[in-house]
C-alpha cells in the first residue's frame, strides 16, 4: 500500500530554498511514478517561482533513492511493441534528469544514503552533491542486465572521463562517498549528523546569491560540452548582454564601485 504524492515526496520552502524529500524510507526510496511526477513538477514550480532561489533534494531514511521502482505505473495494455520502452524511459526516467538539468534555480543534492541506478543518476544531474559519509553510489543497471538509462552514459563521463565511466558502469560496484568525492562525483563529504546542515548551509547562500545570473552560468557550464568553442563563446556573450538587463547585475555593479556588500534579490 502507497500513500499520497505529497506525504511520498515532502515538500517545504524556507528562507528561499525549495526542500524536495523523497519520503519511502522503507523502500531505500525507490521512486515510484507518481513520486518522480511529483518531483517534476516541484522542479518547475521552482524554475517559476521568483521566491525560490535554490532547490536541495534529499530523502529520509537510510537510503537516498534506490533506483526506479515501477509499481504504480499506468497498466500496459496490450502487447509490448518495438519503440514502448524507449517511449517509456523518454517519458519517465530521462524527463526527471531533465527536469534536474533545466531547472533555473541551482539543485543541491543532499545524499544521505545509497544511490543507485536512477538515483544515482538523480543526485549526479544537480549542480553540487553532498554526501554523508555512508552514501554510495551504484551504476546498478549492469547488475540487472540492463543499459544505464536516464542519462547515465550522458551524465558520468562529463564527471568521471570515459574510461572511468565504463569501469563504473561495466562492474556495478559500489562506489562509498570518499572515494566518490575523490572521482569528482561529489563535491564534498560530511558525517551523517551534519548533512542537512551542510545542505542548508549551502543553499541558504545561493539563495542570497544573483540567481539569475546563476541560471546563466548553469546553462553554460551545462551546454560546455556538447559544443565547440564557438559556439560556447557566443553563448556565453548573449547570457551576459541578457544577465546585464537584470536588477541584480546593476546592483552587483554599483556595490563594487559603492565599495559595499551586493543584497541581491534574484531579479
Amino acid at each position: 500500500m502507497t500513500g499520497s504524492p505529497e506525504d511520498e515526496v515532502l515538500h517545504r520552502i524556507e528562507s528561499g530554498v525549495s526542500w524536495i524529500t523523497l519520503n519511502r524510507p522503507e523502500a531505500m526510496n525507490a521512486v515510484t511514478w507518481d513520486q518522480r511526477e511529483r518531483v517534476i513538477a516541484l522542479l518547475a514550480e521552482a524554475s517559476a517561482d521568483p521566491a525560490v532561489r535554490a532547490v536541495v533534494v534529499t530523502a529520509t531514511g537510510k537510503g537516498f533513492c534506490a533506483g526506479a521502482d515501477l509499481r504504480g505505473a499506468p497498466a500496459a495494455t496490450g502487447e509490448r511493441v518495438a519503440g514502448d520502452v524507449a517511449r517509456m524511459i523518454r517519458l519517465g526516467a530521462q524527463r526527471l534528469i531533465t527536469a534536474v538539468l533545466d531547472c533555473e534555480k541551482p539543485v543541491l543534492a543532499a545524499v544521505n544514503g545509497t544511490a543507485a541506478g536512477i538515483g544515482a543518476h538523480l543526485a549526479l544531474a544537480c549542480d553540487l552533491v553532498i554526501a554523508a559519509e555512508s552514501a554510495r553510489f551504484i551504476e546498478v543497471f549492469v547488475r540487472r542486465g540492463l543499459v544505464p538509462d536516464g542519462g547515465g552514459a550522458y551524465l558520468l563521463p562529463r564527471l568521471v572521463g570515459p574510461q572511468k565511466a565504463k569501469e563504473l558502469m561495466f562492474f556495478g560496484d559500489a562506489v562509498p562517498a570518499a572515494e566518490a568525492e575523490r572521482l569528482g562525483l561529489v563535491n564534498r563529504v560530511v558525517a551523517a549528523g551534519e548533512l542537512e546542515a551542510t545542505a542548508r548551509e549551502w543553499a541558504e547562500r545561493l539563495a542570497q546569491g544573483p540567481t539569475r545570473a546563476l541560471a546563466l552560468t548553469k546553462q553554460l557550464v551545462n551546454a560546455s560540452l556538447d559544443g565547440g568553442r564557438a559556439a560556447a563563446l557566443a553563448a556565453e556573450a548573449t547570457a551576459q548582454e541578457i544577465n546585464m538587463t537584470t536588477a541584480d547585475a546593476n546592483e552587483g555593479v554599483a556595490s563594487f564601485v559603492e565599495r559595499r556588500s551586493p543584497k541581491y534579490l534574484g531579479r
